[in-house]
C-alpha cells in the first residue's frame, strides 16, 4: 500500500508527522469516542442522564460533528471497554455513567484523611482533592465541596515534603545512608521562638503513621538505637548512594529487616516499649475508649456494676503511663506491679509540682 501526505500516520510506526492532515471519517470517530468518554464522566450521573441529542450537541460544541444513531455504536464500544454505562428513563431518558473507580462517599473520607493529615500543606491538600474531584460529575463535584472542609490550624507550611517522601523511599529501597536537615523549634526567654537546624547523617529503615504524624524510623551514626524523626521538619535530604545503612540488627532486637508492623504495636502514644499483658481496673463509660484502642475481642475478667478489669496488650513505654494518668481516677492499673509502681511514681511527682 502506498502511503501518500493526505494520510494520517505512517507505515513503520503509526506516528502522525508534521503537516500531515488527520484522515476523515476513522480519526474522527476514535476522538468522537475518547469525548463521549469524558461527557459521560464529566456531565452524566444518576440524577443528570444525557440523551443521545444532547450528546451530539455537545460533541458539536466540542468541534467533533455526530449523528444521533453513531452515539449508540460509540456507546456500545465503552461498554465492551466496561464502562458502566445505564440507561434510563428517569428522570428523564438517556444514558449516564453508573459504577465509578470512586463513589462520593469513599472520596469523601479520603478527602477528609488528607485535610485532617498535618504533614500535608494546605496546598498540597487543595491540589489532592482537586485531583478527587475529577472523578466526579460537575455536579457531584458542587455537593462534594460543600462538605470537605481543611483545617488550617495544624498544617504544615512544608510544601516540598512529597520530594522528601519520595527520596527517604528511594534511600529506603536502595538500603542507602541520607544527610538530613531537621528544623526543630526551642522557647527562648522572653517567649521567642526559634528554629534550630540539625544536621545529621542517619540510616533510614521506614516510614510509618503514629499519632497523625508521619516519621522516619531511622538510626543516627552516633548512637546505637533508633530515632523518629517528623518528616515534615525535614527540610532537606542527600541520599549518600555509596554509604549502604547501618545493618538494623545492630541498633534493634530485629534480625534480619525492620518489622514495620511489630514496630508499630510497640508505640504508644508516641513512645516506644516492650509489649507486655497489662490488666487495668476502668470505670464502664470508658469501655469505648479501650474497645476503640484495643478491639473488641476484650479479655474482660471481672465486672460490678461501676467497675470492669481488662487484660490488653500494650507497649509499657512513658506514653503509656502518660495515657493511664490522663483518665485520673476512672482507670487504675492492677497489673504488673512495675507497671503500677511507674504510675504511682509520676502521679507522686505530679502533685508535689503543685504542692509547692
Amino acid at each position: 500500500m502506498d502511503f501518500t501526505p493526505e494520510t494520517w500516520y505512517t507505515e513503520k510506526n503509526n506516528v502522525r508527522q508534521e503537516g500531515d492532515e488527520p484522515m476523515p471519517g476513522r480519526a474522527d470517530s476514535k476522538l468522537k469516542t475518547l469525548y463521549l468518554m469524558d461527557i459521560l464522566r464529566e456531565q452524566t450521573d444518576e440524577d443528570h442522564p444525557m440523551s443521545a441529542a444532547d450528546i451530539c450537541k455537545e460533541l458539536d460544541d466540542r468541534g467533533v460533528g455526530a449523528e444521533r444513531k453513531s452515539i449508540y455504536a460509540n456507546l456500545e464500544v465503552l461498554r465492551q471497554y466496561n464502562l458502566d454505562i445505564v440507561k434510563t428513563s428517569t428522570p428523564k431518558k438517556g444514558f449516564f455513567l453508573g459504577d465509578r473507580e470512586f463513589e462520593p462517599v469513599e472520596l469523601r473520607l479520603i478527602a477528609d484523611a488528607v485535610q485532617s493529615a498535618s504533614f500535608i500543606s494546605q496546598s498540597n491538600s487543595r491540589k489532592l482533592i482537586s485531583k478527587f474531584e475529577k472523578n466526579l460529575s460537575i455536579y457531584q463535584r458542587e455537593n462534594f465541596r460543600k462538605q470537605v472542609y481543611i483545617d488550617q490550624r495544624n498544617k504544615t507550611d512544608n510544601d516540598a515534603i512529597y520530594y522528601r517522601i519520595n527520596e527517604l523511599a528511594e534511600a529506603i529501597d536502595r538500603k542507602c545512608r541520607v544527610k538530613v536537615t531537621y528544623e526543630r523549634r526551642r522557647l527562648e526567654e522572653g517567649s521567642a521562638v526559634r528554629n534550630e537546624i540539625h544536621i545529621m547523617t542517619v540510616s533510614p529503615y521506614a516510614m510509618i503513621w503514629l499519632n497523625d504524624h508521619y516519621y522516619l524510623i531511622c538510626n543516627n551514626a552516633k548512637y546505637d538505637n533508633l530515632l523518629h524523626l517528623r518528616i515534615e521538619r525535614i527540610k532537606r535530604v542527600d541520599v549518600l548512594e555509596h554509604e549502604p545503612v547501618r545493618p538494623v540488627s545492630e541498633v534493634s532486637e530485629y534480625t534480619e529487616k525492620f518489622d514495620t508492623a511489630d514496630y508499630s504495636s510497640k508505640i504508644f502514644e508516641g513512645f516506644s516499649g516492650n509489649v507486655e499483658v497489662v490488666e487495668l481496673r476502668c470505670a464502664h463509660e470508658l469501655y469505648e475508649t479501650i474497645a476503640d484502642l484495643f478491639g473488641n475481642k476484650l479479655a474482660i475478667i471481672d465486672a460490678d456494676e461501676n467497675t470492669f478489669t481488662v487484660r490488653v496488650e500494650a507497649a509499657t513505654s512513658e506514653g503509656f503511663i502518660g495515657w493511664v494518668m490522663k483518665f485520673g481516677t476512672k482507670m487504675q492499673v492492677v497489673s504488673p506491679h512495675h507497671v503500677r509502681d511507674a504510675v504511682k511514681a509520676t502521679a507522686e511527682a505530679v502533685a508535689k509540682q503543685y504542692m509547692l
